[in-house]
């Protein structure tokens, strides 16, 4: 592992946390690397990224910390822990409000995880947020995400030609194999992570 690379693990023990922390201890900018640590090993180590976390909003705030709830998210949806997770993206989102010059993608990442789970007390939130980030929409999944979470809110009104219609460009954007971005042409494409909708909004997409 190089110099610099000693905040970005992808494995930890006893080991690699004592050599982290010292290096820690040594680092002006503290926050910083604990939020990329943690960022690292949310999918595969949950309970570490939590921990780092916490010790990361001990310290006065920086400016990634909407993107710290996000990283907080996605530790919790790894224990499957899905209130956590919503609470989390709603605090990014608070941050976002409060300092629009430091966004994330909490504000599709939510409605995704609630229309996709199927969480009909919070539709009404899920409606809110896509209709006021529309203009945010970026790569691909976003599309995707965002005419999925529209598809799957009409079809449980009833409103077939809606749900359809949302469901064809959602499809549409899962095919599409470059980003348009010429320097990150493959950044932010539909991956096999999203089976299970894109299999939904094929029957939707049929009426």
């Amino acid at each position: 592992m190089g110099r610099e690379d000693w905040y970005r693990n992808k494995e930890w023990n006893s080991d690699i946390e004592s050599a982290f922390f010292a290096k820690l201890k040594r680092a002006r900018d503290k926050s910083q690397y604990l939020r990329i640590q943690a960022c690292t090993l949310a999918d595969i180590y949950p309970e570490i990224a939590l921990r780092l976390l916490d010790e990361y909003f001990l310290l006065p705030a920086a400016h990634d910390r909407a993107q710290a709830h996000v990283d907080k998210a996605t530790s919790y949806l790894a224990l499957d822990n899905v209130a956590q997770a919503i609470s989390a993206y709603e605090s990014a989102l608070a941050r976002e409000a409060e300092f629009p010059n430091s966004l994330t993608r909490a504000y599709i990442d939510l409605p995704y995880l609630i229309v996709s789970r199927e969480l009909t007390a919070h539709y009404d939130r899920a409606r809110e947020l896509l209709s006021n980030h529309v203009q945010r929409l970026m790569f691909p999944v976003d599309h995707f995400k965002w005419n999925a979470c529209q598809a799957l809110l009409a079809k449980a009104q009833d409103q077939v030609p809606e749900a359809t219609r949302y469901a064809s460009a959602a499809l549409d954007a899962a095919q599409k194999t470059s980003s348009g971005f010429q320097y990150h042409p493959t950044i932010g494409l539909v991956s096999n992570e999203y089976s299970e909708v894109l299999e939904r909004l094929r029957t939707v997409s049929h009426g």
